[in-house]
């Protein structure tokens, strides 16, 4: 029997729906975009979107997009992609950063713009170039090469020139790591799934889950919001290329990554360094029926946390899903699809486990009992980050598509969107199917 529809409490000043979300395809850093830039993903997302539905690029009143590594040539990326895909450059576009959940924090802004009155049609999106990221010269060769751009005489020149040691030509490299801590999210992942004593056996199991389902997802047609993207110069893209079942024996040969020797993180229960792009079309339901729009899911309640950045970086899910269950007067039964960002499998597993602890909500939540854990038939059964590659950037924009497809096919009412993010942050939404 189909239960019975539950209908929301709060839901803001307007009703904002997500009409549709596209994504090009996502690729394992170092291949096929390699020789790209961030804003030539974003064009790309952008201009699938306006394929997809056709809307007219006068009607866009603003455009935001999340990226984590900026490219310093184009630091607001959704300004030149815009442009690029043949926006009007009276259409403002801003970019923001919040790490993993960059494009869930473009995606709420524009809810809070069409829900304040200030738009009705906002596009949403995020991307990220791990294939080429900024390399910067050491501190002390970037402040010679300032002031010799300030020198005035050749004598000046020669100076400063004379001054420069071997040391001064090391690079600094970008690092996955928390500036507060210095600790990499590998680290941190290896010190929750130890804390919460989760064994290497159950992480691989979980990433072969979750390589398994997207593969079938894959194979079934199901990842529909992925369009293809003409590479210049190189072959059209049209899937993700990051899925690859494979088996407990051969994960079991690879070694740690981060905690060696006995760490139980590895590259095969981790995700990927991903390059990829995705645009979401929002607008108040208003504007979107006037438009003949048949929109795909309402935007609901959503909520952003944080905590400790050492010992809970990536418990975020955990933080933020009863809340925004409470904000929305919600249950955790009344969630038809789970959609969380998988960074690494024992990440995964450490907030299920915290989710369905008493213990651990009275102890470090302040509240009285567990939320309880979603059901795995429920959970990311279209695959999740660790198949389908995590461009840090564009994420969320893939969690709240997919949650909206999967209600829609599975005749759900409601969806959870959950992610954590680097500073021990956090972010949950709660989608809602459009009437069919």
């Amino acid at each position: 029997q189909p239960k019975t529809k539950k209908t929301l409490g709060k839901t803001g000043v307007k009703n904002v729906v997500v009409v549709e979300g596209v994504r090009i395809p996502f690729l394992q850093s170092g291949t096929t975009y390699a020789d790209l830039m961030p804003h030539d993903l974003a064009r790309a997302a952008l201009q699938g979107l306006l394929t997809r539905t056709s809307v007219p690029r006068d009607v866009v009143d603003y455009i935001v997009y999340g990226t984590v590594i900026q490219e310093v040539k184009t630091s607001n990326v959704a300004r030149e992609a815009a442009l690029g895909a043949g926006f009007s450059d009276k259409t403002p576009a801003h970019t923001v950063t919040m790490a993993c959940i960059s494009s869930n924090q473009a995606m709420t802004t524009g809810v809070g713009m069409i829900a304040a009155g200030q738009c009705d049609v906002v596009v949403a999106g995020g991307v990220e170039l791990m294939s080429d990221v900024p390399i910067r010269h050491s501190r002390k060769m970037r402040k010679t090469m300032l002031t010799l751009n300030r020198a005035k005489t050749l004598g000046q020149k020669l100076s400063l020139i004379s001054k420069i040691r071997p040391d001064y030509f090391a690079p600094e490299l970008p690092a996955v790591a928390e500036f507060s801590t210095s600790e990499t999210m590998g680290h941190s992942a290896d010190r929750l799934a130890a804390a919460f004593g989760i064994s290497r056996l159950e992480q691989d199991e979980y990433a072969l889950r979750s390589h398994t389902l997207a593969k079938k997802a894959q194979d079934e047609g199901l990842l529909q919001d992925v369009v293809p993207f003409k590479v210049p110069g190189k072959d059209t893209v049209t899937k993700d290329n990051g899925i690859r079942p494979s088996s407990l024996e051969q994960m079991g040969k690879l070694k740690p990554a981060f905690v060696k020797p006995y760490g139980t993180v590895t590259a095969a229960n981790s995700s990927f360094l991903t390059d990829g792009a995705s645009a979401m079309l929002i607008m108040s339901e208003e504007k979107a029926l006037a438009m003949g729009y048949k929109p795909k899911a309402y935007l609901r309640d959503f909520v952003y946390v944080s905590q400790d950045p050492k010992d809970q970086l990536l418990l975020g899910p955990t933080y933020a899903t009863p809340k925004v269950l409470e904000k929305a007067g919600l249950t955790l039964n009344d969630i038809d699809v789970f959609e969380f960002h998988e960074a690494f499998a024992g990440q995964i597993l450490a907030n299920l486990k915290a989710m369905d602890s008493d213990w651990f909500a009275q102890n470090y939540m302040g509240r009285k009992s567990k939320v309880g854990a979603p059901p795995l038939d429920k959970f990311n059964t279209w695959g999740g980050s660790l198949s389908l590659g995590h461009p840090f950037g564009a994420t969320g924009c893939r969690l709240v598509i997919t949650a909206a497809h999967r209600l829609k096919k599975e005749g759900g009412q409601y969806g959870l969107v959950a992610a954590c993010a680097a500073g021990g942050q956090g972010h949950a939404m709660i989608v809602e199917l459009y009437p069919q």
